[in-house]
């Protein structure tokens, strides 16, 4: 790349995202023709183009992959493989991602040109921070990387380059900040920690959630309904303060690698909440919900609220809440 680029400021650097933009489609096509001529030599190029070059011939042959197919190249180069599996040029560092999908960070392969874009990038992007204030909220914990299941909505196009407004991500339940927490690993977490009750003869019989951005740093609220068993047992006598604190660790534990960052190391979320609620909060929940217009034969507890009025009426059945005692473990 150019270093002059990397000294972009101010007007120049605002001249060259014009000049990017009035061309936008042109730019993205010789960027995969350089791509594709840089590494149509690789191992896995090869496999699929037999050394072609050609731009139809990518988008022909080319499956359209996630991460789990082109780990185990990533996997060969780490053990002491040539970077020529996957790449042209030398591999200089293996970065881990901070905007996993999975549970646990994924391994980048970068080469040294890699730098020189995002320095490029940053230099672009600052005169803008300058100039747009509400670009700058959305950057300050750094460039936002789509993936695949984030719903966007095109907005216009400045010049031939489409602007997008991020909607939300497919599936997602509770986010405050890049943390972004789905159903099934709500359920996941929930389902570990829930065992801690075992001992105590109590049964989680149900749960929801939602993201309480009110104060800062917002936090996950989760609204527990428990129920006791057992004739030795007094059903009105709420379960030890460690106990259900040591359930709101086991839950956040379990959530993934960029919510644990978020607490533990940006500390941008807050530690999570269990409000326990009477028994029978849930059925007069599903009873609002109904009343609502909901149908009774389709009726499912969400697992995230987000109506103030459902919220209002699990905060009047609530009998005891409990934090989190400490930051759930994330390693770098």
């Amino acid at each position: 790349m150019d270093g002059k680029k990397l000294e972009y400021k101010g007007e120049e650097a605002l001249k060259e995202i014009e000049r990017l933009t009035a061309k936008a489609g042109r730019v993205q096509l010789d960027i995969l023709k350089e791509i594709l001529t840089r590494n149509s030599k690789t191992e896995y190029l090869s496999k699929y183009m037999k050394g072609s070059k050609d731009v139809s011939d990518f988008k022909l042959c080319v499956p359209v992959i996630n991460y789990k197919a082109i780990q185990p190249y990533i996997k060969r180069i780490t053990n002491g493989e040539d970077s020529s599996l996957i790449t042209g040029h030398p591999i200089t560092e293996i970065l881990c991602s901070s905007g996993t999908s999975g549970r646990e960070p994924k391994m980048m392969p970068s080469i040294a040109e890699d730098l020189d874009r995002r320095t490029f990038l940053y230099n672009l992007i600052m005169p803008i921070m300058n100039h747009y204030t509400h670009v700058f909220d959305i950057l300050t914990a750094g460039l936002y990387r789509h993936r695949v299941g984030d719903v966007l909505q095109v907005t216009g196009f400045h010049n031939k380059a489409p602007q997008f407004r991020f909607i939300c991500r497919r599936n997602v339940v509770l986010s405050i900040d890049t943390d972004k927490t789905n159903e099934e690993d709500l359920h996941k977490s929930v389902s570990v920690a829930k065992k801690l009750l075992k001992p105590f003869n109590a049964l989680l019989v149900e749960y929801t959630s939602y993201a309480d951005t009110s104060r800062l740093p917002g936090h996950y609220v989760m609204y527990w309904e428990i129920i006791y068993h057992g004739s030795m047992v007094d059903s009105t006598a709420p379960l030890d303060d460690k106990v259900m604190q040591e359930c709101c660790i086991a839950v956040e534990e379990e959530l993934d690698y960029i919510y644990r960052r978020c607490r533990a190391y940006d500390k941008s979320v807050g530690p999570l909440e269990i409000r326990v609620v009477e028994p029978g909060s849930f059925d007069a929940l599903m009873d609002y919900f109904i009343s609502q217009g909901g149908s009774i034969n389709q009726y499912k507890t969400p697992r995230c609220i987000k109506s103030n009025k459902a919220l209002k009426l699990l905060d009047s059945n609530v009998k005891a809440c409990f934090f989190s005692p400490r930051d759930p473990k994330w390693i770098p």
